[in-house]
């Protein structure tokens, strides 16, 4: 029964084309694969087009997977890359219709004093640059450490501690301005 597989095992069987360790993996993680691309693109088409993308990519990206890492780390590695790839595509495109999926949730909810706390939160995010919005988007919203963001993004454990502290501290600088943010 492939249900109690470690994915590792589970990426390396489907990497040489075992079909139903491929749809065990999948079960497993697209939920992920959506919810990170989502968050990162802020737009549930783009990470529904995202999630599927990248399932229909990893058939053959499975095959280059060696296990240097976990498997869900090495998934939000492909995840994040392909997130970052559709940021590029449409960096000329309105940036104020990304949100991120609390948002939604707020704004259903009907809180206005919470809508425009989110929608601060959202505006100041996005004035953060694409390395600060992504490192808190893995710490904050995934609650990866330190170390998991660092290998995710490829980048040293102190680099993203650095970032979260700089985040902290734009932040706050926009926070004490209190004039709002603006993109």
């Amino acid at each position: 029964m492939l249900t109690m597989t470690d994915d590792e095992t589970l990426a390396q069987r489907a990497g040489t084309g075992d079909r139903e360790a491929f749809e065990t993996l999948l079960e497993r993680h697209y939920d992920r694969v959506y919810r990170i691309g989502h968050r990162l693109l802020g737009n549930p088409t783009e990470a529904e087009d995202l999630a599927q993308d990248i399932c229909v990519g990893l058939v053959k990206k499975l095959r280059s997977y060696r296990g240097d890492s976990r498997f869900t780390t090495w998934l939000y590695r492909v995840t994040v890359n392909a997130a970052r790839d559709v940021l590029r595509r449409r960096a000329t495109s309105n940036r104020l219709d990304r949100s991120f999926s609390d948002t939604a949730a707020l704004v259903k909810a009907g809180d206005e004093a919470r809508r425009s706390e989110a929608r601060w939160l959202y505006d100041a995010l996005q004035a953060l640059g694409e390395d600060l919005r992504e490192t808190a988007l893995l710490v904050l919203s995934e609650e990866l450490k330190h170390a998991e963001a660092g290998e995710i993004l490829g980048v040293k454990e102190a680099t993203v501690s650095w970032r979260m502290h700089e985040v902290r501290k734009q932040l706050k600088a926009l926070a004490e301005a209190g004039d709002g943010v603006t993109t």
